[in-house]
């Protein structure tokens, strides 16, 4: 399995690059998160998805593993396929698509084109636990393994508190992406402030 390309860029489109590795071209589909980041460069590493089936033969390319591993995560949910992720990662970053899942805001994913009430309501429901929990990104987790546990300790003493788990997941969230080494009581007290 392939899992990154390195190369100089032959060929730059909002959609698709052509990236030059050992004299062989490899077309490769990408978003428009990961064009921005490929823009005026031009050697690049991009993190591949190979896609395969039957009678189609395609690389995903992403400029991190991060959105890589989002991609992967969104491909997971019943009903939803490569052209939809990629569409998703298209329309926004891959923190909004994680904060509009955990948030569960319906209206914000129906946003995106080619995502109805149905689909949006299943991606949230398949995925929301997964991201709460540091699924679906790569070098830069939301919640490394470590703090994995001290996460849900935390989160269970917020909801017997009385507060609902959606508020204190996205509270949870918000303390760690200000401060992603907190402890367990760090965690618990910036989240109170916030909920």
């Amino acid at each position: 399995m392939i899992d990154y390309i390195k190369g100089k860029i032959i060929e730059l489109t909002p959609t698709y690059t052509v990236v030059e590795n050992s004299g062989i071209g490899y077309m490769i589909q990408i978003s428009l998160q990961t064009f921005s980041a490929l823009e005026n460069r031009s050697d690049v590493t991009i993190y591949i998805h190979h896609y395969l089936r039957e009678d189609d033969e395609q690389f995903y390319g992403f400029s991190s593993k991060d959105e890589r591993e989002l991609f992967r995560l969104i491909i997971s949910v019943s009903g939803i396929g490569v052209s939809t992720a990629q569409m998703m990662l298209s329309s926004m970053s891959s923190d909004e698509i994680r904060n509009a899942i955990i948030s569960e805001d319906i209206n914000r994913i129906k946003s995106i084109k080619g995502i109805g009430t149905k689909t949006a309501q299943r991606l949230i429901l398949e995925l929301k636990d997964k991201i709460v929990k540091g699924g679906g990104t790569g070098g830069s987790v939301i919640f490394s393994a470590g703090t994995n546990a001290v996460v849900e300790e935390a989160t269970t003493a917020l909801v017997l508190l009385g507060f609902t788990k959606t508020n204190v997941n996205k509270a949870i969230t918000a303390v760690l992406k200000e401060n992603p080494s907190a402890n367990l009581e760090t965690i618990i007290k910036m989240s109170l402030k916030r909920l």
